[in-house]
């Protein structure tokens, strides 16, 4: 059994999360102990034990002391990753994208296809949105060989969630590829999506983008940004929102083959001039850095480039607790090869095969 202190680096839940997967992908009993605890609420929450239980029930694993505020679990890999239609409710506004995050490395090594309908918050602070999962992360993943994708069926804000999205994908063929980002290279495009939410009479979507387009412009880009209205009479996907909410998401590709996005959430006393410009300054910033991904896809991509086969090369737009605890963990569960010098992050892949194909 290998112990992992939870409170390491960052302390964060993201440390559970990997932890747990990287337990039943290496079929290694893990005792996790000190789970967030310098957090103003230590323990596990809600959107934690979801990603538990659903690791758990996908996979045949069993786990002991998951439980609202726990600080220890112990968690006991079972036969393997499983394919199969699935649905989860984390029960609150928690991040449907953290749950997607967590499931998305067992989905390319069951054996069979899966499908994924999570319901709960969509858009919030502190989370990485569906838009930047879809538009900024999964292609990522395409391009290692991964076939993931996902579909939002209705929108979901804080405070009351009810978002649903459908997550879909089938196992590997072989092994992830590695990724090799050494530069940055010239801007291609911009796009982006402009959302709100029974807020049309506001105007909140379209001043969202003109405020976002108007700085992103000025580097002589022309930014694609489609206008998203969801009214409770014309609801935009499936089901419109359960409450009124605003989000917006932009991301830039470059003749490299980079994808750097940012979003941001709306919020009480968050207007949309403000949320257009925040998001507009931090995909600047990450750029102007010479990163090859964004702060978010710079610890979201390291789990996928440990796994892979070969060696992913990146550059980050600064080192973070996220990125320090997910090489430390990757390193010490996997073990990955790890280096680091300045803003670039090179990680020596294990190659991890799909080999339970008979799980299904």
């Amino acid at each position: 059994m290998i112990e992992i202190d939870g409170s390491r680096k960052s302390g964060s839940g993201t440390i559970v999360r990997d932890a747990v997967v990287f337990s039943i992908l290496t079929r290694q009993d893990i005792l996790l102990r000190n789970i967030r605890v310098k957090r103003p609420k230590p323990g596990l929450r809600h959107q934690h034990l979801k990603a538990i239980e659903a690791s758990a029930l996908i996979s045949g694993s069993s786990v002991e002391g998951a439980a609202l505020g726990s600080k220890e679990i112990a968690f006991k890999p079972g036969s393997g990753p499983r394919g199969g239609s699935f649905r989860w409710d984390i029960g609150t506004a928690g991040s449907t994208s953290m749950l997607a995050l967590t499931i998305l490395p067992v989905m390319l090594f069951a054996g069979a296809p899966s499908i994924h309908m999570i319901t709960g918050g969509l858009f919030q602070d502190f989370a990485p949105s569906l838009f930047h999962l879809k538009h900024v992360l999964l292609p990522m993943l395409r391009k290692m060989g991964a076939d993931v994708r996902v579909k939002i069926l209705q929108p979901g804000y804080v405070p009351r969630g009810g978002g649903r999205i459908r997550l879909e994908g089938s196992p590997l063929k072989s092994t992830l590829s590695p990724r090799v980002l050494k530069q940055q290279g010239e801007v291609t495009g911009v796009k982006g999506i402009a959302l709100s939410s029974h807020l049309a009479e506001r105007r909140v979507s379209g001043r969202m983008a003109d405020a976002c387009r108007e700085i992103l412009s000025k580097r002589g880009w022309d930014p694609r940004i489609e206008i998203i209205d969801d009214k409770p009479d014309q609801p935009a996907f499936e089901k419109t929102s359960l409450q009124a909410g605003a989000a917006l998401a932009v991301w830039a590709t470059t003749e490299s083959g980079c994808i750097l996005g940012a979003d941001m959430a709306g919020a009480r006393g968050r207007t949309a001039e403000t949320i257009g410009k925040k998001t507009a300054g931090n995909l600047l910033e990450d750029l102007d850095s010479g990163a090859t991904v964004d702060r978010h896809l710079a610890d979201q991509l390291i789990p996928f480039a440990a796994l892979a086969a070969g060696t992913s090369t990146y550059l980050i737009p600064s080192m973070t607790d996220h990125v320090e605890s997910r090489l430390w963990l990757v390193q010490k569960m996997l073990g990955a090869g790890v280096e680091i010098n300045g803003n670039r992050v090179t990680i020596e892949g294990i190659g991890m095969k799909r080999i339970l194909t008979d799980n299904r």
